[in-house]
């Protein structure tokens, strides 16, 4: 282990070597025994810095501002589905109109393609042009 990797451990899992991985305890201790300057160093620096967060002392709350989210915790009014639900509800009727765009734009496109001209196609109810070739096809279906 090199000093720098020490005080990045000592940096990050404080000087209690029992919070450290297991895997570098041991070679932490090693280092500790031969008496590197740099990881001594590091380790009373946190060992400061462990002492001043232990000795942390946090603030009771007000017992006033207790008392006032515990008022605005019961009277919380029921909101309605409408006003709940509403953003998203208004933002699936715009999916639909979409929808319906997109629809309406692919039945005026294939509307307006030009029908095949080649005898092999089947008939379309649009094309007039070929009237005896559909009943045609249609009496030899029925001859079957």
């Amino acid at each position: 282990m090199t000093p720098e990797r020490f005080a990045y451990l000592a940096d990050a899992y404080g000087a209690d070597l029992q919070r450290w991985p297991a895997a570098e305890r041991a070679a932490a201790r090693g280092l500790l025994e031969r008496g590197d300057a740099a990881s001594l160093d590091a380790l009373q620096q946190a060992q400061r810095l462990d002492s001043l967060l232990d000795s942390y002392q946090l603030a009771p709350p007000d017992p006033a501002l207790a008392r006032r989210i515990a008022a605005s915790a019961g009277s919380a009014r029921p909101v309605s589905f409408w006003s709940r639900y509403a953003d998203w509800l208004s933002r699936i009727g715009f999916v639909g109109v979409g929808l319906a765009g997109i629809a309406t734009g692919m039945l005026v496109v294939s509307l307006s393609l030009p029908l095949p001209t080649s005898s092999e196609a089947l008939p379309s109810i649009f094309d007039q042009g070929d009237a005896d070739i559909v009943f045609t096809v249609n009496a030899e279906e029925s001859e079957q």
